[in-house]
């Protein structure tokens, strides 16, 4: 029986990462690296068109980036939220991204998160949540099952703590999304009701 596992960007973003810049000053450029690496991300078979990322609000400075790993680990909950929350609770020692109430994180996505994210980010400890958007476009164009979300997801967040901005980079992030669902990929985990994997959009 395994004890361990682990989990890691893939390989093309880790040699990114030294020329990816480390601050950047507003939500429109932290959406633009996220709806880049999204794009890229899934055009080197690496998971989903998604990808996320940690910042500090007030300087812009980036804590951690992440993209959705499912395929290249083969474990489902490697959402790219996932991973850029990880990986900032690893760099910043705390499993609390809240506990520095001097500094407010925030998680920027190129979409509303899944039903998994969701808990994820909430219990995360950020202080604001960053979305190119929440609506249906997603998985009309991908394929994709993300989960029975609440309506008033967005108001569960705010009541705790967490504001939320919708609408940033939206029209880039529905890009990607087209291409993806345009292209010959796995959309790996949505089933019709007989089991079947669907092929992409």
């Amino acid at each position: 029986m395994r004890t361990r596992l682990s989990l890691e960007l893939p390989a093309w973003l880790v040699t990114e990462l030294p020329a990816m810049p480390t601050q950047l000053g507003t939500a429109g450029e932290r959406m633009a690296l996220v709806n880049a690496l999204a794009d890229r991300n899934y055009r080197e078979g690496n998971g989903g068109p998604f990808a996320a990322l940690v910042a500090d609000r007030a300087t812009g400075e980036i804590i951690s980036v992440g993209v959705n790993v499912v395929l290249q680990s083969g474990i489902a909950s490697a959402h790219a939220e996932v991973m850029a929350l990880s990986l900032a609770q690893v760099e910043t020692g705390s499993w609390d991204l809240g506990a520095d109430r001097d500094r407010e994180l925030e998680l920027v996505v190129n979409w509303r998160p899944c039903v998994m994210c969701y808990g994820s980010a909430m219990w995360s400890g950020i202080r604001h949540l960053v979305v190119a958007g929440s609506g249906p476009e997603l998985e009309r164009l991908t394929g994709f099952d993300e989960g029975p979300m609440r309506d008033d997801w967005a108001e569960q967040f705010e009541a705790r703590g967490i504001t939320v901005t919708q609408g940033v980079g939206r029209d880039e992030a529905l890009a990607v999304f087209r291409g993806y669902g345009e292209a010959e990929t796995l959309v790996y985990n949505a089933r019709s009701g007989d089991g079947v994997v669907l092929p992409g959009a």
